[in-house]
């Protein structure tokens, strides 16, 4: 749901009270911090019926991306050392090591997508 657009300009200098028990304002406080806003910014776009989307989301985008592109980099290294020398300039033993980083680097990726 999109955030509600002002048609006027908010005064805002009239406060609202809310009464809450101590574990409640913690967990108001946190949901303002995971989507990156204030307290009174969460409490008056969730009000207005916004739903504030968590920055924790574009977080684990950020670190996907970052993982995919090792993966890339990883597989383009070893494509360069099985097409430019094929059977020399790559011990076996460096050949495996790179498909184990690979290997890793795809375990990481689909953790991260499972954290999602």
């Amino acid at each position: 749901m999109p955030r509600p657009k002002c048609e006027e300009t908010r005064e805002r200098n009239r406060p609202l009270r809310v009464v809450v028990s101590p574990r409640e304002r913690a967990q108001i406080e946190t949901q303002a911090k995971v989507t990156g806003l204030s307290v009174s910014a969460y409490l008056r776009s969730v009000g207005l019926g916004y739903q504030p989307r968590s920055v924790v989301d574009l977080d684990a985008v950020e670190r996907l991306i970052n993982v995919n592109a090792d993966l890339g980099r990883l597989g383009g290294l070893l494509k360069l050392w099985l097409t430019d020398t094929p059977g020399r300039g790559a011990a076996v033993a460096d050949v495996r090591e790179l498909l184990g980083h690979i290997k890793d680097t795809q375990d990481e990726l689909r953790h991260a997508v499972t954290r999602l």
